[in-house]
């Protein structure tokens, strides 16, 4: 994967969302693009730096304090965007006693009601695992919502690039097709190949203005993989430059996408019954969360991930662990953090495979079909890039937007 960024500079974009936002003006019922929260003062300049993590002197550390203390505070509510919080609650309670809810929900749904429990100081969130890394580090960390803790004695174990925020767990989206009817591998090689005219009205993926972490993507391959896109494009297109009127490669290749009629979903689930459920006769491919493939076996769903794609087969999106700056239970959030990231605790989040933050715990042993090496097969995304991805947040999905309509 490319490290090299675009040559245009930043202060080009500033053009770019204004004409995005006429255009935007003109369409009828256009719909705001970010939650207000999200806007004023507060709002860091792209590139500023992210709130250091709290780390405890290891001398002053303590477990066996800690688990007394937290003890003593009694309750524990934990919001995650994914359903595996509530086992992960359950293993937490029965090995310390401590009363903890598992509360599954929207990742913008918990910015805002974390961010409004704040502004009231009427706190019922005491943490998150928290899946939308540019408003973590855009809104929540530098409005003090939330701060990062880590414990001493496992700090050594976090490598530098995953504590600011506490990466905790790299998940996947892949791009799917149905090997029953394509028997011979995926139909495409190349991720120029997805919008081009033949795969018109053939691609299905959640609709990215309410995916934040697809909206995430774009930007990163924006700052991050411009030259490996065009490298991509001149390798599905011998001879052929890229001709693009947008600033980088990933830009254009969002237009296209979104020009080429995708099939847009609320939920992986719609994505994954569109290309891989029992009898579908209609050849899509898709872009869904490696926990899907436990519909594979539990839905009788014919799915594989399209490994030959190129450069990549789809991206790791990380999660990250955020403690309430007024929770009434500081303590047991600590504890909590402390076990979400051994294995003991990250395991009941790696039920269909994952990579986790801290380097003593080993990789989840399930793998989707067809991927074989997450690191090397998907695109990762770079912690130093979340304050600009907060930063062009809303000009991205004005791009999609208009593209689309």
């Amino acid at each position: 994967m490319s490290s090299s960024t675009h040559g245009i500079g930043d202060a080009q974009r500033p053009v770019r969302r204004i004409a995005l936002a006429a255009a935007i003006a003109v369409l009828a019922g256009a719909a705001a693009c970010a939650p207000s929260s999200q806007q004023g003062d507060d709002a860091p300049a792209a590139g500023s730096a992210t709130p250091s993590a709290v780390i405890d002197d290891p001398a002053d550390f303590d477990l066996d304090a800690l688990v007394a203390a937290a003890k003593k505070e009694g309750s524990l509510t934990v919001y995650d965007s994914s359903g595996d919080i509530t086992k992960v609650a359950q293993a937490f309670s029965a090995k310390y006693g401590i009363r903890t809810t598992g509360v599954k929900n929207k990742v913008g749904d918990t910015l805002e009601k974390m961010t409004r429990e704040s502004q009231a100081d009427n706190v019922t969130i005491d943490m998150t695992l928290y899946e939308d890394g540019p408003s973590l580090v855009g809104q929540l960390l530098p409005q003090k919502i939330v701060h990062t803790w880590i414990p001493a004695d496992l700090v050594d174990d976090i490598p530098e690039a995953n504590r600011s925020p506490l990466l905790v767990l790299q998940k996947a989206n892949v791009w799917v097709y149905n090997p029953k009817l394509f028997p011979k591998g995926c139909p495409v090689d190349n991720i120029w190949d997805l919008v081009g005219p033949e795969w018109k009205g053939k691609v299905a993926l959640q609709d990215p203005l309410g995916k934040p972490n697809i909206v995430e993507w774009f930007n990163q391959l924006s700052n991050g993989a411009d030259q490996a896109l065009r490298d991509a494009h001149r390798a599905a297109h011998p001879g052929e430059e890229l001709k693009t009127s947008q600033e980088t490669a990933a830009e254009e290749w969002v237009v296209r996408l979104a020009k080429n009629s995708p099939v847009l979903t609320s939920a992986d689930d719609d994505v994954a019954a569109a290309v891989a459920s029992p009898n579908q006769k209609q050849p899509r491919i898709g872009l869904v969360s490696n926990a899907k493939f436990r519909d594979v076996e539990e839905k009788n769903y014919s799915m594989r991930v399209c490994d030959t794609l190129k450069p990549w087969s789809g991206y790791l999106y990380p999660k990250y662990s955020a403690i309430a700056d007024k929770t009434e239970h500081p303590n047991a959030a600590k504890l909590f953090t402390h076990f979400i990231l051994t294995e003991e605790g990250i395991s009941h989040e790696m039920g269909a495979g994952g990579i986790p933050g801290s380097t003593a715990v080993k990789q989840g042993s399930f793998s989707p079909e067809g991927l074989t090496d997450w690191k090397k097969e998907l695109f990762t995304f770079d912690p130093k890039y979340l304050a600009k991805d907060f930063a062009d947040t809303e000009a991205m999905q004005d791009l999609w937007r208009i593209s689309h309509s």
